[in-house]
């Protein structure tokens, strides 16, 4: 990164630290995590929200109208969204106002050791007792708040989603090229191989983002040894050498042999990779529930609506972790400040917990709960059932994206040099030796070490 730039991102940063200290500052005081009914009465104030995701997305719609309706009832009470999209972006920013001990209220954060570490200092709020003192824990899908746990199984952060990721595909294309659905992980390279040949684009691919890419780094290393690997190839207590390293290292290499992906793949960027599949000019599209509205309904091109299936990650013989085992997050968490938890932060939760799921649920997404049923789009073809039904049957195993697990230095390093392996321009070995260096200098110390 130039000098410039990282000038430019630094005044960012003590930027949004000036912006979010009257809107939710917080002592220095050490707080109480597991006090999760405080003393005192309702008193209506702004609160603050630091998050990311879409600023358009359902999450943030729902609540702004929980919020409404809210302050209706509680004048002066306001819902602040600071809203920061852009992943890495949205890290810089939450990293620096932690630093500054200026975060707001609510706070966005995947289960990463820093969130960990905050949550060790009192600094996030239990959210395991929070749910239970609502009496809502229960209503939750298990494996949405699985998602959300650290390491050591406890749960700071609550899920305002809950997703399934397939690899949707179209059906006149396989058969144009005479393949079937991969039965293996390890077929799939010779069906790339197959549709090439037939001149067809194996699969389109988002690899402007990284982290589409950086999911299929994570599936032969989950098949091989389960969710367990990336656990400790994080802490620096596993390797790329080692066999599940091994198994995700061969396979992008043969992926990238076999041509997989389409030309370019690196610059092309989300809405054009999803156009090379809506349009039929790609044959396999790994991406989630979240794009059923664009998959499975009247808005896919006519041309191609009839074909599109999907099936979900090949297993491989041999694995500890079973078919309907895959990836299933429920996204980017929501942490409570545990420095600035008053009455009327708890009653405002409360009220917005109890009434999120089916507000979410009748914009036809799949709720983090299971005391709702999502509406289907009247518009919607067979293909929207049988997503959400094949959702509702994931296994407990989870493959976790290697993007929420690994250090954001590791992370970058992972995400460029996976481009270069990918396409050919550096050997399995080097790819290997640097992944390994880079985490040996970076990873975090396990929490109370």
């Amino acid at each position: 990164m130039s000098a410039a730039r990282t000038t430019r991102r630094l005044r960012a940063g003590l930027a949004a630290v000036a912006a979010v200290a009257s809107l939710g500052a917080c002592s220095g005081v050490r707080g109480d995590s597991g006090a999760v009914t405080p003393p005192g009465e309702v008193k209506a104030h702004p609160v603050t929200w630091l998050l990311s995701r879409p600023a358009d997305g359902a999450t943030i719609t729902v609540m702004k109208q929980i919020a409404a309706d809210y302050a209706k009832n509680h004048p002066g009470f306001e819902l602040n969204l600071i809203t920061t999209p852009d992943r890495p972006s949205y890290i810089q920013k939450f990293e620096t106002l932690a630093a500054a001990n200026k975060l707001p209220e609510f706070f966005d954060t995947d289960a990463t050791p820093f969130a960990q570490k905050l949550a060790s200092q009192g600094r996030m709020l239990d959210v395991s007792k929070l749910l239970r003192s609502y009496g809502i824990y229960d209503d939750y899908r298990p494996i949405a708040l699985n998602y959300q746990r650290f390491d050591d199984g406890r749960l700071y952060t609550i899920p305002f989603e809950y997703q399934a990721e397939y690899f949707f595909y179209n059906k006149a294309l396989f058969a144009k090229a005479g393949v079937t659905v991969p039965r293996t992980l390890n077929d799939l390279p010779a069906t790339c191989t197959a549709l090439r040949k037939a001149g067809i684009t194996p699969i389109a691919l988002d690899g402007q983002d990284q982290w589409p890419l950086e999911r299929y780094a994570a599936y032969p290393a989950f098949r091989a040894a389960g969710p367990s690997y990336i656990t400790k190839l994080k802490y620096d207590d596993a390797s790329l050498a080692d066999p599940p390293g091994q198994a995700t290292v061969t396979w992008l290499a043969a992926l990238g042999k076999a041509g997989c992906f389409q030309s370019g793949f690196s610059a092309t960027g989300y809405a054009d990779a999803q156009n090379l599949f809506t349009s039929g000019k790609a044959a396999i599209y790994n991406i989630g529930t979240w794009e059923l509205p664009s998959l499975a309904t009247s808005k896919l091109d006519p041309k191609v609506r009839q074909d599109v299936d999907f099936f979900t990650l090949p297993n491989n013989p041999g694995s500890p972790t079973a078919d309907n085992e895959f990836v299933a997050p429920s996204g980017i968490g929501m942490a409570v400040n545990s420095l600035t938890f008053d009455p009327l932060v708890r009653d405002f939760l409360q009220l917005a917990l109890t009434r999120y799921p089916s507000l979410y649920a009748a914009t036809g997404a799949l709720s983090p709960t299971t005391n709702v049923t999502t509406t289907i789009p009247k518009d919607a073809t067979p293909l929207y059932r049988k997503a959400l039904d094949q959702a509702a049957r994931v296994g407990p195993q989870l493959v976790m994206p290697w993007d929420t697990q690994l250090d954001p230095t590791s992370n970058t390093r992972l995400q460029q040099d996976l481009v270069l392996l990918v396409q050919g321009d550096q050997s399995a070995g080097s790819f290997t030796q640097k992944i390994d260096r880079t985490i040996a200098q970076n990873a975090p110390k396990k929490p109370g070490k």
